[in-house]
């Protein structure tokens, strides 16, 4: 197959063609440009050893790389020099230098990078004020990154005298807080350069540290003069952040299957987990709770009917769902679910009780009374050494792994109904009811039937018709136990969860609301409508590769999913029966697939059609009555298969305990 010809549309003119290569416009002497910090070091500036003949200079008309484009030509070519080197094509960059008559640097700027790499300091010093750089530039925050390094180095090897007058003479005068000198000065006492390192977060002389330097000294000098880093990456990142943001069905992983450079990246709609593949039907009530386990393997259901059931799930290549663990030893109906880190232990909520399950055996580990008030969340600590328990008792617990109180937060200002722990472990989120008025014990014998109100019934209403409850959520600093941020809502609030990224906190306000707060501004950053919730305890989540959507169950029996960012309703799921779609959860592992649970006493695990089947198939098919599905010699205990339902019903080969 031929290749097609060329066509110049935006230069009619033909260029020009000189013989030799006149010198470059930047510099009449180009030479160095490319080492190590930005690729290889190896001769360039369009002329090198294995050269054989000069290279004819082509001269374009215009300013621009096309007629109609405003992107400056020098500037493209010198962005596609750089990357040449980069990735290791050093006799291409030196002739499209040769050809085009750029070079991607100064011969001063090449001396400058010189200087930092091989750590002759005092040039360095002279080098950045021939570039220009001006004490308006950051002069002296510039010098003082030297010197910093150069203090080190000289640690690193034994001159500590050196180090000393470097600390004395130069470190000292361009701090202006001696504060900031005493991190440094302490490093003297390093008993040897290992020491040293680890101290100061730093990988010394040759490792990685005067690179780094040199990346952050770029940004004191222009950039039209050093160009930052790969920065015709940089732009292509850019590009697929903002098509990404364009794809309101983003929900694959980037890769070179997934993002080329030949089309704008878009995700099939197919892909989305919008269809019924697998429902679970052992329970025996209202199923209220789901958590995965970390790894994607486990999801944990609990129910009205006062047991915890464990369901083993195979992974993407063989999706067999079974019943893996049936944990009954609860007196009350299980309200709160929480995996332990590395998953070995799942523990539940029933009224005033914490149960520990070791999730290898199904034993019960331990069960914990702390409580006076139903205990309405569990939370693991993200480092994996305890949990977190809250109550309506105004009390938020801290336990070791063993289940070992090992703090306690006092009394709180709310009656808690859920709380969250942010990832980067530095923020507790909890929700609830104020506590202006003084806690009314509940008798014994009405501790269920409270229980499954303050869960699944309507909260809206006064003790006695007294006062309208006012609701806070309240962010607390980990480590202090202080508030942060304290904000009251007129709604009823049922459940929070914490993005990925530990900025987002996910709270579903009643009426008919999920909120979107900002931890980091403090700010309501969106609302997401068009869901029913009024009465019922509701819990939302993240979902997606990049936790890019939000998932919410429904007092009318669907699931509705909008995208985070932009606040559209992206699915309505029909499916479930009558009752509220009480709780939803992403696995954590596969990007494509989510669980809800509802009051019709089943679970269903949403994933992408096979074959094309559509959504509203998958929606006629989850109407099907017991007596059609068991035609289907579809209740063996196991179910699996994309594109049709499996249900789960026979537990007889089960473990129950």
């Amino acid at each position: 197959m031929r290749p097609p010809e060329r066509e110049y549309e935006s230069n009619p003119t033909s260029p020009r063609i000189h013989p030799q290569a006149r010198s470059p416009s930047l510099s009449p002497s180009p030479k160095a440009n490319g080492h190590v910090a930005n690729g290889h070091g190896s001769p360039m500036n369009g002329s090198s050893k294995h050269s054989k003949s000069p290279v004819p200079r082509v001269e374009l008309p215009g300013a621009t790389i096309y007629d109609d484009s405003y992107i400056d030509r020098e500037e493209y070519i010198r962005l596609v020099i750089q990357s040449l080197r980069d990735i290791g094509y050093i006799e291409s960059a030196a002739t499209l230098e040769a050809e085009s008559g750029y070079v991607m640097e100064t011969s001063r700027v090449a001396e400058f990078r010189r200087c930092i790499l091989e750590g002759t300091w005092s040039e360095a010093e002279s080098a950045l004020e021939h570039l220009g750089v001006s004490e308006n530039d950051g002069l002296w925050e510039a010098k003082c990154h030297i010197s910093q390094q150069k203090y080190l180095e000289c640690l690193e090897s034994g001159r500590t005298s050196m180090a000393l007058h470097v600390l004395r003479n130069e470190l000292a005068p361009l701090h202006t807080d001696p504060e900031l000198l005493h991190p440094l000065s302490s490093l003297v006492m390093c008993t040897d350069a290992a020491d040293l390192r680890q101290k100061a977060g730093w990988d010394g002389a040759h490792g990685s540290s005067r690179r780094r330097l040199l990346v952050n000294l770029q940004s004191y000098i222009p950039s039209s003069l050093m160009i930052p880093p790969r920065r015709f990456v940089t732009l292509l990142d850019q590009a697929r952040l903002q098509q990404i943001s364009q794809c309101i069905y983003h929900n694959a992983p980037i890769t070179p299957q997934h993002f080329s450079l030949y089309a704008d990246h878009t995700c099939d709609t197919d892909l989305f987990p919008r269809v019924t593949t697998t429902i679970l039907q052992v329970h025996t009530d209202e199923v209220w709770s789901l958590e995965w386990s970390h790894s994607g393997k486990f999801l944990a259901s609990a129910s009205k009917d006062k047991s915890v059931i464990v369901w083993s799930v195979g992974p993407n290549s063989n999706p067999e769902i079974s019943l893996y663990l049936h944990l009954q030893d609860h007196q009350f109906p299980v309200g709160c679910l929480a995996w332990s880190l590395d998953d070995t232990i799942l523990l539940s909520s029933c009224e005033q009780l914490i149960k520990m399950w070791n999730t290898e055996s199904g034993a019960l580990i331990r069960t914990i009374e702390a409580h006076t008030e139903p205990v309405s969340a569990l939370a693991w600590v993200p480092d994996g050494s305890g949990f977190i328990s809250a109550s309506q008792d105004r009390k938020i617990n801290l336990w070791g792994s063993d289940g070992k109180q090992r703090d306690s937060w006092g009394i709180t200002a709310t009656r808690i109904i859920d709380l969250a722990v942010t990832p980067d472990f530095t923020r507790l989120v909890a929700i609830g009811e104020s506590a202006r008025d003084p806690i009314l014990s509940t008798p014994r014998s009405d501790a269920a039937a409270a229980s499954a109100t303050a869960r699944n019934g309507n909260n809206n209403t006064a003790p006695n018709g007294s006062r309208t409850p006012e609701y806070l959520m309240i962010v607390y600093d980990l480590t202090t136990k202080q508030p942060e941020l304290s904000v009251s809502l007129g709604g009823q609030l049922t459940s929070v969860k914490i993005s990925s990224d530990s900025q987002y906190a996910l709270v579903n306000h009643a009426p008919d609301e999920v909120h979107l707060w900002d931890l980091f501004t403090g700010r309501l950053a969106r609302k997401y409508t068009g869901q029913r919730q009024g009465r019922h305890i509701i819990r939302s989540c993240f979902g997606g590769v990049d936790g890019n959507f939000v998932v919410s169950g429904s007092e009318d029996g669907k699931v509705y999913v909008w995208h985070r960012d932009r606040g559209i309703l992206l699915d309505v799921l029909a499916g479930h029966g009558l009752g509220s779609v009480n709780s939803v959860a992403w696995n954590p592992r596969n990007t494509q697939m989510f669980a809800s649970c509802s009051d019709d006493c089943t679970i269903r695990l949403w994933e992408p059609s096979a074959g094309g089947t559509d959504g509203d198939s998958a929606s006629r098919l989850a109407h099907r009555t017991a007596d059609d599905r068991s035609h289907e010699g579809e209740l063996n205990g196991k179910g699996k298969g994309k594109g049709r339902e499996s249900w789960v019903e026979d537990i007889s080969a089960s473990r129950i305990l």
